[in-house]
């Protein structure tokens, strides 16, 4: 589903800056089941200790609405403030174990670490033939993830050296950016390839991705619809959705 399709050519793009989950590789389902394991357990023991009856976090609306491509800590807060629920802040350093913000952001974490450790990562095969088409081209690459655990992926998905710079949750947190819906870190990830947004394509599968491409003036803002959501993709600001980055090979390449 496009409204145009734009071929990615050197004599109009600089640079693509590239989301990874779900982008690059499918952990975005590892990281929408920790998300839910983590918040029903903290739903059901709240649930259970008021007396009331148990509403479980939902892959298809709450992950995506939100969660799906935010910072670690926005995510929590995002979800919790739909269901009404306010918890202490807490830090960085908090315990998993901790209800707090940061603690259940951390428990999330844990589990991430753990799906990565077991070896559930594997780059989408258009992704890569797309990289190094644009590669060759001599078009430069980022990435730009809210996950604090971008270079892990990437080194374990054997992708990691594709990329001239990455701009993630860890970097994030140093510089103080503001994660998606915000452009912050797709504009740090273009100035540290020295290329304007004007030149620039964002690759997105999230909403706040998308918006945030939108909202940092990219030439171009190519949305993935791994999960049906192209309408709301086109809706938020994507000029093009594809279902497999490999639609945007060229064949004359």
């Amino acid at each position: 589903m496009t409204r145009a399709h734009t071929p990615i050519t050197a004599d109009r793009f600089d640079a693509v800056l590239f989301d990874l989950d779900g982008v690059l590789t499918p952990t975005a389902r590892i990281h929408s089941a920790c998300w839910k394991a983590t918040f029903d357990e903290f739903l059901g023991r709240r649930a259970a200790q008021a007396r009331q009856s148990f509403r479980p976090f939902d892959i298809g609306t709450d992950y995506h609405r939100y969660v799906d491509g935010k910072l670690r800590y926005d995510g929590v807060r995002s979800f919790l403030a739909s269901r009404g629920i306010s918890l202490a802040e807490g830090t960085p350093a908090d315990l998993p174990a901790a209800d707090t913000v940061c603690g259940l952001g951390n428990r999330k974490d844990e589990l991430v670490k753990a799906a990565i450790d077991r070896g559930e990562v594997e780059p989408y095969a258009g992704s890569v033939a797309l990289v190094r088409q644009l590669r060759g081209r001599g078009i430069r690459a980022a990435v730009v993830s809210s996950s604090n655990n971008c270079e892990q992926v990437l080194r374990v998905g054997g992708i990691h050296d594709l990329f001239d710079t990455r701009v993630d949750g860890l970097v994030a947190s140093a510089l103080e950016l503001p994660g998606k819906p915000a452009p912050d870190m797709f504009l740090q990830a273009a100035a540290l390839l020295g290329v304007s947004p004007a030149r620039a394509v964002v690759v997105e599968d999230a909403i706040a991705g998308v918006q945030a491409g939108r909202a940092g003036g990219f030439a171009l803002v190519v949305g993935v619809d791994r999960e049906g959501d192209g309408k709301t993709l086109l809706a938020q600001g994507a000029d093009v959705v594809v279902t497999d980055l490999a639609e945007l090979l060229d064949d004359q390449a």
